[in-house]
């Protein structure tokens, strides 16, 4: 399955650009207008500085002219304070849209697409590439517009002064446009390629500082040292590219710029000697084509930024991709879930799931048993739309269940595991990712029907800061099965969802949990087998395919896999256990199973 997640297209891009621009269009035209009335302030004073040279030469007084040149200057200061005033306002409403825009995004994406993309890749999308983005726009297009109008107000400028001399101008542009050229043919793919390194190298850095003590338990310090250097070496290798392409287009720039003063300066001094130019003209050019090296210099700085934004801009808008693509998912027509010629592998491995064909009925308790190995939580994270199959259909209600959208989904499906996480904020915060619209009336009564009062006790209640270390985990497991209620599902499916609790807090979970399983359909992936007798029907899996389903003593007489299951697992849990359950069976307290109620009548159950 493809880790990478997609890069927008240039012309996706633009669009987006265009649409940050329209949230804020009297921002934009203030910022534009401003700079470029300041722009033309600064051609004031080098039109002037000529007007007084020839008026020296004639004897003539130049009091007027230097107060106007003065005033054009404190102008000229005033209109940039302003416009970089309002240019920052606007680019700091527009770089928190991105913000907001990429959160909204991310918690969008698809299940099955956030199971299996790089952290790296997304940290680095959320980080680096929203930061050059959002100082490209504060700065880049108010930058490049205003410079273009100068740059363009300046050979016109040196046009009307004498046209022979404005000649000597268009050698810049066309110059630096022949550099521009070269360097933009081969920019995007670059930055492309530096942003994808800087992404797997941050994966790499993330991945080896979560698993150093596993790492140094099996003695991998050598491996993992010498995969680190073979991944900063592609960064570097990619760094070292764009840099290439930088140090060719500068010198290029450098060398267009300074040759029109230059030749200015030597055909000036011969039409000065013939009497066609006055001195006044010649120093009016030299300065302004002097001046014209400064928006060009700005042009290309941003040029260059352009590419390297560009890129980033591309990798966060392409988080729009998967969005789009489920966009098209109809809403589910009822709950039944069905599989049909369900294979999925692994990327790199073999099929671990195997043509299987299922039916969930609405209401129905399915217990999924089988060997390890047999592919049981793999088929649970299929159902649940976590992953998508690579050959076969897993719907819920004739949809394919991995194309819903996250909001719809959970409406659906819930996946209850052993792995829960609390994000920073509060106990409020966290419960209303399941439902936005809750008040704290609901919160309360989910919170009761898992067991939680103890949020009672906290000093602000549901108003009081959340995480893992502070809570412990089976109060964690209680916040994340009170989201389930709050998100009311038709379908849960539990994978060991308690395994990793200490006996006393799985007792506790379980009863919680029993309370959220009443009245929905239930897929248990059972592990031990009590879960199965107690379920409607029980799916038997072994090397990845279905091998057996019907209800508990059907299958035991049919003498098959789930009867040696059964027997093996009846035998060992006779030996050492502390009491018997209903009908004979053995419990063990807080033995990590995840309870299937026992009976639809009488409720849940719980072991």
């Amino acid at each position: 399955m493809n880790r990478d997640l997609p890069v927008a297209d240039r012309r996706q891009v633009r669009r987006a650009a265009l649409r940050l621009v329209r949230r804020d269009v009297p921002g934009f035209t203030a910022t534009l207008l401003l700079n470029s009335l300041a722009a033309a302030a600064a051609l004031v004073s080098p039109w002037l500085l000529g007007r007084i040279i020839d008026s020296i030469s004639a004897g003539g007084t130049v009091d007027l002219l230097a107060a106007i040149a003065v005033g054009a200057a404190l102008a000229q200061l005033v209109l940039s304070r302003y416009a970089e005033k309002i240019g920052t306002r606007f680019s700091e409403r527009v770089q928190e849209h991105i913000r907001a825009e990429l959160l909204d995004r991310v918690l969008a994406l698809p299940a099955a697409t956030v199971q299996h993309i790089r952290t790296g890749d997304l940290t680095a999308r959320g980080t680096t590439d929203v930061a050059v983005v959002g100082r490209t726009l504060r700065d880049a297009a108010p930058a490049i517009l205003v410079s273009s109008l100068q740059a363009l107000f300046l050979i016109v400028a040196v046009f009307l002064v004498d046209p022979v001399l404005g000649a000597c101008g268009l050698l810049a542009p066309a110059g630096i446009v022949a550099a521009s050229r070269w360097y933009l043919r081969r920019a995007r793919a670059a930055y492309l390629e530096e942003g994808a390194a800087r992404s797997e190298l941050a994966e790499h850095l993330a991945a080896d500082a979560a698993g150093a003590r596993t790492i140094e338990a099996l003695g991998l310090q050598a491996k993992r040292t010498r995969a680190a250097e073979r991944v900063i070496e592609r960064s570097r290798a990619a760094q070292l590219r764009t840099l290439f392409l930088r140090g060719v287009l500068w010198p290029s720039v450098e060398v267009s710029s300074l040759l029109p003063p230059v030749l200015v300066l030597l055909l000036g001094g011969v039409l000065l000697d013939r009497g066609q130019v006055t001195l006044g003209a010649v120093v009016t050019c030299v300065l302004y084509l002097r001046q014209l090296g400064q928006p060009i210099e700005t042009i290309l700085i941003w040029l260059e930024q352009l590419q390297s934004s560009g890129a980033s801009f591309a990798r966060i808008e392409g988080l729009a991709t998967p969005a789009r693509e489920e966009a098209g998912a109809g809403a589910p027509q009822g709950d039944r879930i069905e599989a049909r010629g369900v294979h999925f592998a692994y990327e790199g491995g073999d099929d671990v799931v195997s043509g299987v064909d299922l039916t969930v009925r609405p209401g129905e308790r399915l217990a999924v048993v089988g060997p390890s190995g047999a592919g049981k939580s793999t088929l649970g994270k299929l159902l649940a739309g976590i992953d998508r199959p690579r050959l076969g259909t897993v719907t819920v209600g004739s949809v394919p269940v991995a194309d819903l959208s996250p909001d719809r989904l959970r409406e659906h499906v819930v996946l209850v595991t052993q792995e829960q996480h609390l994000f920073l904020g509060t106990v409020r915060d966290n419960l209303l990712l399941a439902d936005p619209t809750a008040g704290d009336d609901r919160l309360r009564e989910a919170l009761a029907a898992v067991g939680a009062d103890w949020v009672a006790s906290l000093d602000d209640e549901l108003g009081s800061p959340s995480s893992g270390a502070t809570l412990g985990p089976d109060r964690v497991q209680q916040l994340a099965l009170a989201r389930v209620i709050l998100a009311d599902p038709h379908t849960v499916i539990l994978d060991e969802a308690t395994a990793m609790l200490d006996p006393r807090t799985a007792r506790r979970a379980e009863r919680s949990l029993a309370a959220v399983l009443e009245g929905r359909t239930v897929i248990a992936i059972a592990h031990r087998l009590h879960t199965a007798r107690d379920a409607d029907r029980a799916v038997v899996m072994d090397n990845g395919r279905v091998v057996e389903v019907g209800p508990h003593d059907e299958l035991v007489a049919a003498g098959g896999v789930y009867e040696e299951l059964w027997r093996s697992w009846h035998g060992s849990r006779s030996v050492g256990a502390e009491h018997d359950g209903p009908q004979g069976r053995p419990v063990e307290p807080g033995d990590g199973q995840t309870p299937v109620p026992a009976d639809r009548d009488a409720g849940a159950s719980v072991e």
